[in-house]
């Protein structure tokens, strides 16, 4: 016998159901859309110059929120047919060697860094020049499982939706060589004192050469260690080709997974 209780309750759990559903839905639209918004950023990306970087702003917003004194951002985009030809070979020599042959990620380098930082307590990635874009344009910078899960999504969807010499040109733009120095244009321009063009392979090199910790190793007067640092990514930079690697390197990048 079907009691007033008995309706009650299936009216109750119908309702509950309901509820659920409804909040399934919206869930699901929820993430189509950051789906959908963050597919078209990437594309749009892809032809527009960023006028910022996640990291700037994180930096920026980090000294605000501790009272501390801002310092100037120096920040201005360069097109790739103004950059030396020897800086995004010393890019490819220092960070990423493999960069032409992966699709954003380097199973063995990251292999190795877990590896090494299993014996060592000075932590090193085995992130791609791809995923440090991925990273440093649109996500802020700490080792949760979110931000790297969030890494891993943006970065196949660099490789995706962008080709290898758009990434190198960001890559370029966006990384830090010092406090408040962001791009190779900026860089060559407080460091050098010259044009982006005009950097030669030293230069190169040592730019490239405080890559792990711009804001303490200094390209303008070099400790040992980034000389001998740098000394190595001229090296490398000879081991990938050199001249010929240079000569052919925009017809390469250009090439390579369209």
């Amino acid at each position: 016998m079907v009691t007033f209780s008995t309706i009650t309750t299936k009216i109750k759990e119908g309702i509950r159901w309901i509820r659920i559903s409804r909040l399934l839905i919206l869930f699901n639209y929820f993430i189509l859309s950051c789906i959908t918004l963050s597919v078209a950023v990437v594309l749009c990306l892809r032809w527009v110059s960023p006028p910022t970087s996640a990291m700037m702003m994180q930096q920026y917003l980090a000294k605000f929120l501790r009272g501390e004194k801002q310092t100037s951002v120096r920040y201005k985009w360069v097109d790739w047919e103004l950059i030396s030809r020897w800086v995004p070979l010393a890019a490819v020599a220092s960070e990423d060697q493999k960069f032409f042959q992966h699709w954003g990620f380097d199973v063995e380098a990251i292999t190795e860094a877990m590896e090494r930082n299993k014996k060592s307590s000075r932590l090193r990635g085995g992130s791609t020049i791809t995923q440090q874009v991925a990273k440093n344009l649109f996500l802020w910078s700490d080792r949760s499982y979110v931000r790297k899960g969030l890494e891993t999504y943006f970065t196949i969807l660099l490789e995706l939706l962008w080709p290898k010499k758009r990434i190198l040109e960001v890559y370029l733009n966006i990384a830090e060589f010092g406090r408040g120095i962001y791009g190779v244009n900026a860089a060559s321009e407080s460091l050098f004192g010259k044009s982006p063009r005009e950097l030669t392979r030293s230069d190169s090199a040592l730019l490239m050469a405080v890559l792990p910790n711009p804001k303490r190793m200094k390209a303008k007067n070099p400790s040992p260690y980034v000389r001998e640092r740098a000394y190595w990514i001229e090296k490398q930079m000879e081991q990938l080709g050199g001249e010929a690697y240079v000569t052919g390197f925009k017809e390469y990048s250009q090439k390579v997974k369209r």
